[in-house]
């Protein structure tokens, strides 16, 4: 069977509440070896964890806070983060980023977190999960300020230009690619033939973003193989190279031993 790693979904929500069991089984029946699972704010950690307590080594979390989560409190918000990450391990800092795509109230904000949290992955030595909505060039030019060569991550639900993709990996990031590489008129699909396998991971960002032909159903870890195909398709190549390279590079980043599944 191909093996995929699923790096950025949000299967703890309420979204998943009556059917995890069932969902977690068909992920391990379609060839998902791990999911990655990003946090949001101090509200889903609790959650989050008890995931990860349920599913040992299957479901893995981040920690930190999600960029519409910023408000006014996101000074006390980033104190409970800190404490988490230094309590004890996790696999990256993330999801973190600007988001200016449904308020930009707290632009100033954001970038403060978002440069905090950038701090707080250096010190600990582990990537971060870049959310960059409506803003990746502002993004990508805080990363390059503070990129001193101990930075790494992935920016997550990469729908960006040529140009910017090569920004983004001459910075030693991956792109993370999902559901949108599927849409018609999504743009995706004229960049990823383009590009490297070596510098993508791939990702559903369950349960947003599923991919054609589930656009605008709740999506699920399972959906991968959808989003998997098409990247085969735009690189002219065998599915399993895809899933290959995809898993190595996404255990390489989060310095995750391989499922002896």
């Amino acid at each position: 069977m191909t093996k995929f790693i699923d790096t950025h979904a949000h299967i703890y929500l309420k979204d998943f509440e009556e059917d995890i069991e069932e969902v977690i089984s068909t992920s391990k029946e379609s060839g998902i070896e791990h999911i990655f699972m990003p946090n949001i704010n101090s509200a889903t950690i609790d959650r989050m964890l008890r995931l990860e307590e349920r599913f040992n080594d299957y479901c893995i979390p981040m920690m930190g806070l999600h960029p519409c989560y910023v408000k006014d409190d996101y000074k006390k918000e980033l104190n409970n983060i800190e404490t988490w990450l230094k309590k004890r391990d996790f696999c990256a800092v993330g999801e973190i980023g600007i988001d200016l795509y449904w308020d930009k109230t707290f632009i100033s904000e954001q970038k403060k977190a978002f440069e905090i949290q950038v701090q707080l992955a250096k010190d600990l030595e582990i990537p971060i999960i870049i959310h960059c909505r409506d803003s990746i060039d502002m993004t990508i030019d805080l990363v390059e300020k503070h990129q001193d060569g101990k930075l790494t991550g992935i920016f997550h639900c990469f729908t960006g230009q040529i140009e910017q993709a090569h920004r983004i990996i001459d910075l030693g990031f991956l792109l993370g690619i999902g559901g949108v590489v599927t849409f018609k008129n999504g743009g995706l699909d004229k960049i990823v033939g383009k590009l490297d396998l070596a510098n993508m991971v791939l990702e559903t960002d369950s349960p947003y973003l599923a991919p054609t032909p589930f656009r605008g159903k709740r999506n699920k870890p399972q959906y991968i193989n959808q989003i998997a195909n098409k990247v085969a398709e735009l690189q002219d190549c065998e599915l399993s190279k895809v899933a290959k390279t995809t898993s190595e590079n996404a255990l390489s980043l989060f310095r995750h031993e391989k499922s002896k599944s």
